[in-house]
């Protein structure tokens, strides 16, 4: 069931269907695309932060990152489904760049969405890269996908040849300088293509709002104390992208947020697990600003061999907040 409730603010233009296959080879063609064990500029962990949680990281090759990306991507498959299927394209697009592709969520949901289409994939780590391509091969789509990486805060940006859509989701609040990063999308995409942002209102919350019984309300502390963190070292985050796009060249098309309530007869059996994820990089981000009491019920919640482990909690949902830009180069 899908709890996905788009919120538009402005008029969209009719989804794309699908139009002519295409190829790739893996990351060989002739505009500088890599191997995703080789660097086309430096290894930097990329501030183009795919972090599926919204909140800054370190150590993105980390394997407990790229669990909780994939397991984002499990839970949240409709959401996603509906973002792409809401796109104001006229046609459909041939070739697709997803610029901080993570382990491909956005990847695969855009080759799903448009069946005729190519995605050239980027990102700055390795295993990310590499585990985009094994679920790319798990689904029959290895030869649509070309991996590139990259480091997008670098002075040049590899080719990436001339898209119709550029896709971006969790990444631009992560760069450097996102006005530099606005204007190279609009010189990258195709006169008359989409340049689609997606951003996050950061981490889900999955309790209850009395939960846990000894400390309630201790999701809200904990995203309280995230925010306040973020906002000196992520000042992007939550940002309006849409006078940024239009200082950058685009028309911006249409604005909308992608609430996600899922219940917890509809969130799956994986949700247990994103939780567990999710809340351990909560903890690290917010502890510090924790009380004795809110820090010991977040420990207890983690402990996956305890009576009070999230894994075995049966009211667990999902809510967040997905806002998407669609911006014309007109």
């Amino acid at each position: 069931m899908d709890h996905a409730h788009p919120r538009p603010t402005h008029p969209t233009h009719p989804s794309a269907q699908p139009d002519r296959p295409a190829h790739s080879d893996h990351g060989t063609r002739p505009d500088h695309a890599t191997r995703p064990d080789h660097d086309a500029h430096h290894d930097h962990p990329q501030r183009a932060g795919h972090d599926a949680t919204g909140h800054d990281t370190t150590g993105h090759d980390s394997a407990d990152h790229a669990e909780i990306l994939d397991l984002d991507a499990e839970v949240l498959d409709a959401p996603l489904a509906t973002i792409t299927a809401g796109l104001p394209l006229a046609s459909a697009p041939r070739h697709i760049v997803d610029l901080g592709c993570g382990t491909g969520a956005g990847t695969l949901a855009l080759l799903r969405r448009f069946p005729g289409a190519e995605v050239t994939a980027v990102d700055s780590s390795a295993a990310h890269l590499r585990r985009l391509r094994e679920k790319a091969e798990a689904q029959g789509a290895a030869d649509r996908v070309r991996l590139v990486r990259a480091d997008l805060d670098a002075r040049t940006w590899p080719g990436l040849g001339a898209p119709e859509l550029v896709w971006a989701s969790a990444s631009l609040h992560h760069m450097a300088d996102p006005a530099d990063t606005l204007r190279r999308v609009h010189d990258l995409v195709v006169p008359g293509g989409l340049f689609a942002v997606v951003e996050l209102d950061g981490f889900p919350r999955f309790l209850p709002g009395d939960a846990p019984a000894e400390a309630p309300g201790l999701e809200d502390r904990c995203h309280a104390a995230l925010d306040r963190r973020h906002a000196g070292r992520v000042p992007h985050r939550g940002a309006d992208w849409g006078p940024l796009l239009e200082a950058a060249g685009f028309t911006v098309e249409d604005r909308r947020t992608v609430a996600v309530a899922l219940g917890p007869e509809d969130a799956g059996p994986a949700v247990g697990r994103y939780a567990l994820a999710s809340l351990r990089r909560v903890r690290e981000g917010a502890a510090h600003a924790l009380s004795v009491t809110d820090l010991t019920a977040l420990d207890r919640l983690l402990d996956t061999d305890g009576p009070h482990s999230v894994l075995r909690r049966g009211d667990l949902a999902v809510r967040t907040e997905r806002t998407v830009w669609a911006a014309r180069r007109t």
